[in-house]
């Protein structure tokens, strides 16, 4: 078992607040010294009180899964000795009303572009296991009840 942490930050500043126009950006600081810049999303909360620089926690939730995937798929393909030159995943989630009638991540899709080299390249199907797999052990899938594909393609260096 591991914890994982992060510090969420808010802070009013000198907006009134309950008339709810105070800014919703903030700062998550993980516990490795990394500070990224979280707001929420200008699709939910209209500018200026959203940072559309910012991460919104949609996109940090596409990234923690397109993220997860990606080095489960390296560790398995380098455990089966085909060298990866690059991987590129142009990752994406779907907002939307869930059957229950409230709005969540209803499906995240994933587009990664792999780069293999070497004397050992793998053919569509040992791509495809090699997915499943990543899939099957990632972490963020496993804690998640989106539906997440994988619509990735791959060729040589």
């Amino acid at each position: 078992m591991a914890v994982h942490t992060c510090k969420v930050t808010w802070e009013r500043g000198e907006a009134s607040f309950t008339d709810q126009q105070y800014s919703r950006a903030h700062e998550w600081r993980f516990d490795g010294g990394a500070v990224v810049p979280g707001s929420s999303s200008p699709h939910s909360v209209k500018l200026p009180w959203s940072d559309p620089a910012a991460v919104d926690p949609e996109e940090a939730f596409v990234a923690a899964v397109s993220s997860c995937h990606m080095l489960w798929f390296l560790y398995l393909a380098a455990a089966r000795g085909l060298r990866v030159d690059r991987y590129a995943d142009a990752a994406e989630g779907l907002l939307a009303k869930m059957p229950d009638g409230r709005e969540g991540m209803t499906q995240v899709v994933l587009r990664p572009d792999i780069a293999f080299s070497g004397a050992r390249l793998p053919d569509a199907a040992a791509v495809g296991e090699l997915h499943h797999e990543a899939h099957a052990r990632c972490y963020i899938a496993n804690s998640i009840r989106s539906e997440v594909r994988i619509e990735g393609s791959w060729h040589a260096a």
